[in-house]
């Protein structure tokens, strides 16, 4: 599977390739960005390890370079403030988009292509996707609360003194200030969080409350996150690259589910080699319904304002 990045340059893109490089599960990594210097010496660096990680292509390139990519993944964006929601970046981060969407058009993509968007606002920006480039809505996905929910999982973990990897819980709904956290079918192991000894509802808002913030946590000690998010889109891309459907919270449109439809926001969603295999709309708690059904109407209203 070919990859072009979109942003590959810069922090998120770069540490996507690097983690899609360790894993070597795909055979070719192209990196684009409007720094094409920046890109060039991203792919240089990881063309060094080739030797080590495997024998991938990993080189710099035009939007050209895309019309043979199997998958697109958009990481390109301007960073957002400390202070500000991810919804506040739609004013700022939609021309830019738009400007990338009508290159790709012009550089005249497969028909089955995959874009995979992680720009910010993500949910509003996966929508505009499928809209701009009238492609087929099982075709774009964005990252959603894919990272939302390992960020979830990882602090519930520090929390409990569990390992991560026994922890399973969701965030659905919108990737920003109105996520849901799923505490209905939370565990460890099998077990229900909500009923482990010392996890009452205190801790559960400060874990939720942190999962949250974290973005806005990592700009402020660092500049702004990389690494986890490196790691979820590589989660996602191989699922896609290795056709081993798994269910993960990644935004689509939805067709209907809990009575959304249009919206892209994030519910479990089972993807495979040729994209959305199908969404699934499960039993929850009324007030998690009720916040992913709030979370649409103001992602539907953004992007009413938007066109």
């Amino acid at each position: 599977m070919k990859v072009s990045i979109i942003g590959g340059g810069g922090r998120v893109g770069s540490n996507a390739a690097f983690a899609l490089q360790c894993a070597g599960l795909v055979s070719e990594i192209h990196l684009l960005d409007a720094n094409e210097q920046m890109a060039q010496g991203e792919a240089l660096d990881l063309l060094h390890g080739t030797s080590v990680s495997g024998d991938q292509k990993i080189y710099a390139g035009g939007y050209d370079k895309c019309a043979d990519a199997d998958l697109i993944c958009i990481t390109a964006g301007l960073r957002r403030k400390p202070d500000e929601s991810r919804l506040d970046l739609i004013n700022r981060n939609v021309t830019l988009f738009r400007q990338i969407l009508e290159s790709l058009k012009g550089a005249g993509l497969k028909k089955d292509a995959i874009l995979f968007i992680v720009s910010n606002p993500v949910d509003v920006l996966t929508r505009l996707a499928i809209d701009f480039l009238k492609w087929n809505p099982s075709k774009v996905i964005g990252l959603g609360t894919q990272l939302d929910t390992a960020r979830f999982r990882s602090l519930i973990a520090l929390e409990t003194g569990l390992p991560p990897s026994q922890i399973a819980a969701l965030i659905l709904g919108e990737h920003g200030d109105s996520m849901v956290p799923i505490w209905s079918s939370a565990t460890a192991a099998g077990v229900s969080l909500i009923k482990l000894p010392d996890f009452g509802s205190n801790v559960q808002t400060k874990v939720f409350e942190r999962t949250k913030t974290s973005g806005a946590e990592c700009i402020k000690l660092k500049g702004g996150a990389g690494w986890a998010v490196g790691l979820t889109i590589a989660e996602v891309i191989h699922v896609i690259a290795l056709n081993q459907p798994q269910i993960l919270p990644v935004s689509t449109q939805l067709s209907g589910e809990y009575g959304i439809r249009g919206t892209c926001t994030s519910l479990p969603t089972l993807l495979g080699r040729s994209g959305v295999l199908k969404r699934y709309e499960v039993e929850l708690w009324p007030r998690e319904v009720s916040g992913i059904v709030n979370g649409a109407k103001q992602l539907d209203t953004t992007y009413a304002q938007i066109k």
